[in-house]
């Protein structure tokens, strides 16, 4: 189950199914530790009612569920109708946007006109650092609270139902020794409240009340994290002292802040446009952590499916984010990525796969040997993105003390190495895989980036009057930019190429239609918006990539089956590619009603959205069910770009007038 949202601070991310149930819980660095890991449906914080001798739990079937995220906010909201049992819970969640406290209101409405006690369960089961091994909970009688710890790892749950706190509880295991798990102890509606367990554990609060005739009761339940159980206790005795109320009030009123600074005039959209605009924004930052790397999804459903998850930083996929964030106002937030991209520079001047976002190697499937000859496991478009994105860093912040400081560390290392990393017969880029981190060969997309980042490379040594490197990194752009039209256009094809492969016996071409063979040309300035071949391309990516179905959009490249289900009878469309076409045809316009195509791309996306905002990698292209990732961090970060460009070129439109 894709996760519906999410709610962070940058040392902690929490993630929400579409059931309003916690699934995803990273702490102390977004996206790297997850302390619930949601793959397995074992692994989740249910939420269960007691009423009238039974007890119904929020993923049984029974109850009818909507759920979302404030537009101009991170608090999410959950409102839960259960009409078989006459009951409706209410909340409002946030994680804390300075301490690390997930945090939830809600509210209890008996819906029968007769007085009832109603129970609500609450129940946890951890993973804590990912391995069912070694944890303990227990009820800590000091703070009358539960508190699950292994190692330095402590989270400490506690919970009051109109100002009183808990007092029914169970401790036990689960996933072990044939225990299905401590929540089957609130069947009958009577906790046992056992003291203490250790190895796969879980816990279970339970909040009893008696409800007038269609009365309402409020519970404050919050999560504590912290790197010891001391620390947790002081945690939480603030959250105590502070009320947990003020403390939502507190976050909601900082994220407003926020999202507020990026200020401009976005009457010009539909308003589903401009709402989720504000929720791909705060998506981003939520996915940020405040050492800055970002990463690519928190969703860890796709366990279901493979051996990992997009909880990493990729060079590309952050930078790509970094200049949106640029382009609309949040230098800071971008300049903490590019000195964790910096952080992370092999000495070689290139940069890995992916990394964690403390820095570390992430793990990988590129091999270091091909064909038994050792080659570089990269791709070269990483490395040459971050340039290309820092260039542009730095026309907005003009913050040449940033550029000076990271020059020689960062910049000119990694600007020698791709103007190195060249084949001498064609000067265009050596092998590495391409952006699908699928071939390894020259694809059209990573020419067009190396490209781009040598032109950064060229400005930078420019501006601090290192003419020689300016001059060499100039020289190899313009080889380059001739390379890519001789060799990796073809006219029969209407189309660049996908890839070229270097062998003994010269070039091998994949014709593959790629979109991405086409954005890159135009991201990275190769040729002009205007080009012919430009034009020419996008006709044969708009005649042969669309999808003709209820989805529409359009695929990554002919024939792929990342994800693809069978029966559709098409690949899926993605977000990205789709808005890769939008941002062309906003590039392109001339007059205001050029911008039409475009426009109707943003719709089509918001319509993709999920009820908080969530955009997915991909699609199925009947059904619209999200495939992959979700929420994919590009995905917003490309629907923020096109909303950004649209507006800017709608502007420049009312200004010649």
């Amino acid at each position: 189950m894709a996760r519906a949202i999410t709610l962070g601070n940058g040392n902690m991310l929490v993630g929400l199914d579409y059931r309003g149930q916690v699934r995803d819980l990273y702490y102390p660095y977004v996206g790297q530790t997850n302390h619930v890991s949601g793959a397995s449906g074992s692994y989740v914080h249910r939420i269960g009612v007691w009423v009238d001798g039974e007890t119904s739990w929020l993923d049984d079937g029974e109850w009818t569920i909507t759920i979302g995220t404030d537009s101009d906010s991170v608090i999410g909201h959950v409102t839960a109708v259960n009409e078989t049992r006459g009951v409706t819970l209410v909340t409002r969640d946030a994680v804390h946007n300075e301490h690390d406290v997930f945090l939830r209101h809600m509210v209890v409405h008996n819906d029968r006109d007769e007085e009832r006690e109603i129970k609500v369960f609450f129940a946890q089961q951890f993973r804590i650092a990912e391995s069912r091994r070694g944890d303990t909970a227990l009820f800590d009688p000091r703070v009358s609270a539960i508190v699950h710890y292994k190692g330095k790892d402590t989270f400490l749950i506690n919970a009051m139902i109109n100002d009183v706190q808990f007092t029914e509880y169970n401790i036990g295991l689960f996933g072990i020794e044939g225990k299905e798990g401590t929540w089957h102890d609130a069947f009958d509606g009577v906790l046992e409240k056992n003291p203490i367990e250790h190895g796969s554990v879980d816990s279970i609060i339970a909040l009893s009340h008696t409800y007038a005739p269609e009365a309402s009761a409020d519970i404050y339940y919050w999560v504590v994290c912290a790197d010891s159980i001391p620390k947790a206790h002081t945690l939480d005795e603030l959250v105590i002292d502070e009320t947990p109320e003020r403390l939502i009030v507190s976050t909601d009123a900082y994220w407003k802040a926020w999202l507020e600074k990026d200020n401009r005039d976005m009457s010009a959209l539909p308003a589903e446009l401009t709402k989720l605009y504000r929720q791909s924004l705060a998506t981003i930052r939520v996915h940020t952590d405040n050492r800055g790397g970002i990463i690519a999804s928190s969703d860890t459903d796709m366990l279901h499916h493979g051996r990992d998850t997009y909880s990493y930083v990729w060079p590309r996929d952050g930078a790509m984010i970094a200049r949106v964030l640029d382009k609309v106002g949040y230098q800071d937030v971008a300049e903490r990525f590019f000195e964790f991209a910096a952080r992370c520079q092999e000495p070689g001047g290139y940069l890995m796969h992916k990394y964690l976002t403390d820095g570390s190697l992430g793990s990988s499937w590129h091999p270091w040997l091909q064909h038994g000859k050792p080659y570089l496991p990269i791709q070269e478009d990483e490395t040459a993105s971050i340039l290309f994105a820092l260039w542009e860093h730095y026309e907005i912040s003009r913050d040449l003390e940033f550029v000076e400081t990271h020059y020689n560390s960062f910049i000119e290392p990694a600007a020698k190495f791709i103007s190195e990393y060249i084949e001498a017969t064609t000067g265009l880029p050596q092998a590495s895989f391409d952006l699908w981190e699928e071939k390894y060969g020259t694809s059209t997309y990573t020419a067009a980036s190396v490209y781009g980042g040598l032109m950064a490379a060229t400005r930078f040594a420019g501006l601090l009057g290192k003419d020689n490197d300016a001059r060499t990194y100039q020289a190899i752009a313009q080889r380059l930019s001739a390379a890519i039209v001789t060799y990796l256009y073809k006219p029969e094809l209407k189309m660049f190429v996908k890839q070229v492969f270097h062998t003994d016996d010269g070039l091998t071409y994949d014709d593959t239609l790629d979109v991405s063979s086409f954005h890159g040309i135009v991201l990275f300035g190769v040729l002009p918006v205007d080009d012919e071949r430009i034009k020419t391309s996008l006709k044969t990516i708009e005649a042969k990539l669309a999808v003709n179905a209820e989805s529409h959009g359009f695929v990554r490249y002919e024939r792929d089956t990342y994800y693809t289900m069978q029966e559709a009878g098409s690949p899926n469309p993605w977000v990205i590619t789709t808005l890769w076409v939008a941002q062309y045809y906003i590039a392109a316009a001339t007059k205001a009603a050029d911008l039409k195509t475009a426009l109707g791309i943003l719709e089509w996306t918001a319509s993709h959205a999920g009820a908080g905002g969530t955009l997915a990698e991909q699609m199925h292209p009947h059904t619209r069910e999200h495939k992959s990732a979700a929420p994919l961090i590009w995905s917003h970060a490309e629907f923020v770009l096109a909303v950004d460009a649209y507006l800017k070129k709608l502007e420049s439109f009312k200004t010649k007038k």
